[in-house]
Parts: C-alpha cells; structure tokens; sequence
C-alpha cells in the first residue's frame, strides 16, 4: 500500500519491471523476426557464435527451449546449410552442432544487427544508469533465486551484498 502518490513500494516497482520487460521483449522479438530468423533458430545460432561447438542439449539449457523445438530448429538450420552435426570425439552417442562459415556469417550478422537494436532503445540510459540498473536488476534477481531454492525456503531473510560477476548468457 503506499502511503504518498511518490512512494515506490514493492509492488508498484514490480508492475514497472514487468510492463518493461514484456514490452523490451516484444521490441527483441521484432529485432529478430526483422533479420529473418524466427526466434528459436536465431537463439541456437547465436548460442553456438558465443559459446562454440555444442550438443544439442547444451543449446537447450543455455536458451532454455523444450527439446523438440531445439531438435526442429537445429534441423531446419542443417537443412539451410548453416550448422552440421558431426561425432562428439568424448561421447559416440552425442552429436556436436558446428556453424559452417554461412552459417558463422549469418549469425554475426544478425546479431549484430539485433544488438544495434537493443543498444538504439538503451541508449535512454546513461552509462551510469545501465550500471546501477544491471547491478540492481541481478541483485533482486540473485534474491529471488536464492529465495526459490529449498534453503532459501525456510522464510529466513538471505542478504546478498553484491550480485555475482557470472556471464549473462
């Protein structure tokens, strides 16, 4: 409840955060159907320009998709010649996923494009404000996650002074 029209109480600061992110999503989502891709097939390629080679279900976990729509996508992006799916030299039963150089080109491509999208809507904030908005944005996330594991669970306050420094992808 807030007690002056100025106060910012949780969950008023809760409705800004979520109206934001749908409507960023929306705009990241427009940035990338405007490259072509659709979304499932953007996010695979851009995980393998970032990350390397990997097996599909290291794809999976790092752009968080279902199974199937990551299979689907990895098929529709070999039969496109962008990756190929060659023997894991560890494990005869695992198939890495490769850009080919089409396929490495496609991507920079695309991110890059996408990536002046975002930073063309982000250029609203000051260096300073991205900073203090990203560490203050990881910090209640870092806290909400820690109040969703099952230690987090005994209803005891968890303090996290600083968010961990972990890469965002």
């Amino acid at each position: 409840m807030m007690k002056k029209s100025g106060d910012i109480t949780a969950p008023r600061l809760w409705l800004v955060i979520a109206k934001s992110y749908r409507t960023l999503s929306l705009l990241a989502e427009q940035s990338i159907a405007n490259t072509g891709l659709c979304l499932t097939d953007f996010v695979a390629l851009e995980a393998l320009l970032h990350k390397g080679p990997l097996i599909i279900s290291e794809i999976q976990d790092r752009v968080r998709l279902a199974s199937g729509s990551m299979t689907a996508a990895v098929d529709r992006l070999e039969k496109l010649g962008l990756v190929v799916r060659k023997s894991s030299p560890t494990d005869r039963r695992a198939r890495v996923v490769h850009l080919t150089a089409e396929g490495t080109r496609l991507a920079v491509s695309c991110f890059e494009r996408h990536a002046k999208d975002l930073e063309a809507v982000m250029s609203a904030l000051s260096q300073t404000e991205k900073e203090q908005l990203y560490g203050s944005i990881k910090k209640l996330g870092l806290l909400a996650a820690e109040q969703l594991s099952p230690q987090g669970s005994d209803g005891q306050s968890h303090q996290r002074t600083s968010p961990k420094n972990d890469h965002d992808h």
